[in-house]
């Protein structure tokens, strides 16, 4: 791994905080008015003290948080004193070369050599959009057999700039599309593949094929979120003839799991419904996590019963104290090791506690505990974002208490990172970092960070590849 700078150069001083805070009893307020804010407090007395403050940091802040509290769009940000905007990250070549296969997908000569190019990130790129109608495309269908058929010799180390099991895992995909008949003997090497991830695009390829008896086998995996999968379509391939399997997996412990059989439920005649959706949502509501609330939701869902009888939002974790030294412009980074084993690298990332202190307080918290340590990047899209941080590397395991949106006049720019939600100031702990501008996420996303160094090794995560550490510099 190479040698990481803490990159000076690209540090800016901040330009909402003019005056210096210099005493315990601002401080002091400072705090009370970020609690007020996560508490979605309007009428806390250090809202209306912040604002009578003589000193101007202080009623920024405070404008800033009642701003918050009474619109959770914040839609007077616009009128805010503007920040620092994220560092200019250029594209590397190969993702100019993505792109194009992308906007090529049904030229099967641009898919073909979008399938060779020197980048595996813009291989799999290719076999992912290649249409069923270049099946008749021999060469191109070669490249993905290929990939298929090196079922043993897929090493379970994956060296930078190489692959382990995304090869195989999005070639029986293509394939299925690309060539039915020469995909299905070749599924079951997919299906009981050592790598879940392989077992859950083994699910995908099956839905292509309508291969309800590998679905259904899939469906009893170890891994949750293969089971999701295989759920999920069989859900779109038999309907409610497979209802006895949903109401098997309600008993299951994961989100995802239970939250896809739930939705396959809906509309059920079983007359074993009722009773087994009820003592599912008793359970879950048990849990007392926030980040399940999807599943306990899809289990309402399927009762007929609204989403206003979801269980409240639970009490507020403590504002840590280092939001205030964040929002008054402390340099906070986070050094993010990745998995040797898993294509290695590190990359750097500054804190932005300029717009969202209490985010950025409490990813540093979390980093300190370990808590991302041994997580993945389980969402790779290539030409928007890289997402991790699941302890169940999935969309539906995160934080057990919701962080509040905390939005901004930063803009979702390139290396960005941003805190992933369902909806406002649901934000579940997992972070998404920009691969691409991504303006259209600016009204609904809290930017928390901004990577400000080695972005390469950003560009460079695959699908799966794991979290060695985080940690706060200089501690």
């Amino acid at each position: 791994m190479r040698t990481i700078l803490l990159a000076s150069a690209f540090i800016v001083p901040l330009t909402l905080h003019a005056q210096q805070v210099t005493t315990k009893a601002d401080s002091a307020l400072i705090l009370k008015v970020l609690e007020a804010e996560d508490a979605r407090d309007s009428a806390a007395p250090a809202l209306r003290d912040g604002l009578r403050s003589e000193n101007a940091t202080i009623r920024a802040l405070a404008v800033r948080a009642q701003a918050r509290i009474t619109d959770s769009t914040y839609a007077s940000r616009s009128a805010a004193e503007a920040v620092p905007p994220v560092r200019n990250w250029e594209l590397p070549a190969w993702r100019t070369r993505m792109a194009a296969v992308t906007g090529n997908r049904n030229d099967c000569a641009a898919i073909r050599s979008g399938l060779r190019d020197s980048t595996w990130q813009v291989r799999i790129r290719a076999a992912d959009v290649a249409p069923a109608t270049c099946g008749t495309d021999a060469a191109l269908v070669a490249i993905i057999r290929e990939w298929t058929d090196s079922v043993p010799e897929i090493p379970e180390r994956r060296h930078a700039g190489g692959v382990s099991w995304q090869a195989l895992a999005h070639g029986i995909a293509a394939y299925a599309r690309l060539q039915p008949d020469s995909a299905r003997p070749r599924l079951p090497h997919a299906e009981r593949h050592r790598d879940w991830q392989v077992r859950a695009y083994a699910a995908r390829a099956a839905l292509t094929l309508a291969d309800t008896a590998a679905l259904r086998r899939l469906a009893g995996d170890d891994d949750d979120n293969v089971k999701e999968a295989a759920i999920v379509a069989l859900r779109r391939l038999t309907g409610h003839d497979d209802d006895s399997l949903y109401l098997h997996a309600l008993r299951e412990k994961g989100a995802q799991v239970v939250r896809a059989a739930a939705m396959a439920l809906r509309g059920t005649t079983n007359p074993l419904a009722p009773a087994a959706l009820e003592t599912a949502l008793r359970s879950w509501k048990g849990h007392k996590n926030d980040s399940e609330r999807d599943a306990r939701l899809s289990l309402l869902a399927a009762l007929g019963r609204p989403k206003s009888e979801d269980s409240p939002r639970l009490s507020r974790r403590p504002v840590p104290r280092q939001a205030v030294g964040l929002a008054l412009g402390d340099d906070v980074r986070l050094l993010v090791t990745m998995n040797e084993r898993t294509g290695g690298g590190a990359f750097i990332i500054r804190l932005r506690g300029d717009v969202a202190p209490i985010t950025a307080a409490r990813i540093a918290l979390l980093a300190r505990e370990g808590y991302y340590d041994g997580t993945s990047w389980h969402r790779v899209e290539p030409e928007f974002v890289i997402q991790g941080g699941s302890h169940g590397h999935n969309e539906y395991v995160g934080f057990d208490r919701f962080f509040r949106d905390e939005l901004g006049t930063l803009s979702h720019r390139r290396g960005a990172v941003g805190m992933s939600t369902r909806g406002h100031d649901t934000g579940d702990g997992q972070w998404f970092i920009d691969l691409g501008d991504n303006a259209r996420l600016d009204q609904d996303y809290t930017v928390f960070g901004e990577v400000i160094e080695g972005m390469s090794a950003v560009d460079g995560v695959m699908e799966g590849d794991i979290i060695e550490s985080i940690r706060v510099l200089g501690e």
